[in-house]
């Protein structure tokens, strides 16, 4: 069993970034600008945002983090949103969710401007994603496990991939691109969901699972044949009176009997989350350049 090290990974990528900066810095040329919006006090998505803005910072990207209350109207954020397309210096624009419920998400994302939707999320991204297109912006998640997947060279053609979970953000994207005749990629997909009879049987037909499904320690070791690859896309707080913070962070994946039978996994933490952030700033990266 390997551990595919998404923080060592992401590094090399957010270095090969740093350095990008520095000669485009050094050749008079733009620098990469993100802005984040973040509305109301959710503690995690406080943390996901301020570790972008972190992670901005230390590679020579410019950063622009615009906070809101809870109660803001959602005229007044895509208002904002509006302003921010027509700013020529921010080249990308991400909105943190979960929002408010009295602002519609769907309206949010679809202000945004197609080329500076680096989160990947808009209808007409995720377009270009199902098409093939190199200008696609993928989203952040899926387009980070695709960078691990390559840099540990996992051989995907002809394989049998699961992905537990059917969301827009992970599991739609993640089955598009491992279907893509690229590499990583030409695997046979299945996706699962919570309607899927019979899941134990088809996640033992697997050679690469992606858990995104949002459950604790879901997968258990007899779901997971000998020598699949599981990446671990869930990350959940559970209480823990033995850790000083009170709690222990798991993925969807119970970890401690599974991997003994993997040929790759990632962990919890310090797997996908890491290359999530890192997938975001090669996006904000990419959308600078198209620029020049």
């Amino acid at each position: 069993m390997q551990l595919l090290d998404g923080k060592n990974t992401a590094q090399t990528i957010l270095n090969e970034l740093k350095l990008g900066v520095a000669q485009r810095a050094a050749a008079g040329k733009k620098i990469p600008h993100l802005a984040a919006i973040l509305v109301g006090n959710n503690g995690a998505s406080q943390t996901y945002v301020n570790s972008k803005v972190k992670t901005c910072n230390q590679i020579g990207f410019i950063s622009t983090l615009i906070q809101y209350e809870e109660d803001i109207s959602e005229v007044k954020l895509l208002e904002k949103i509006e302003e921010l397309n027509e700013d020529y210096s921010v080249d990308g624009i991400l909105v943190q969710l979960p929002l408010p419920a009295h602002i519609s998400e769907k309206k949010v994302i679809e202000a945004i401007a197609v080329q500076k939707d680096v989160d990947g999320f808009h209808p007409e991204n995720m377009g270009r994603l199902i098409m093939g297109e190199e200008e696609a912006f993928i989203p952040a998640t899926p387009y980070g496990i695709m960078l691990l997947l390559e840099h540990y060279n996992i051989q995907t053609k002809g394989k049998h991939a699961v992905v537990l979970g059917r969301s827009h953000i992970v599991g739609r994207p993640m089955s598009i691109l491992l279907s893509n005749n690229t590499q990583p990629g030409n695997c046979t997909v299945t996706v699962c969901h919570s309607k899927t009879q019979n899941l134990k049987d088809v996640c033992l037909q697997a050679d690469i699972i992606v858990a995104a499904i949002g459950q604790p320690e879901f997968l258990k070791a007899d779901m997971v044949k000998e020598g699949a690859v599981v990446i671990d896309v869930g990350i959940t707080r559970l209480p823990d009176a033995s850790k000083k913070s009170g709690y222990r962070l798991v993925g969807d994946v119970d970890f401690a009997n599974v991997a003994p039978k993997c040929s790759y996994i990632t962990p919890v933490p310090g797997g996908v989350g890491p290359m999530t952030i890192a997938a975001l700033m090669k996006n904000t990266y990419k959308s600078c350049t198209q620029k020049d």
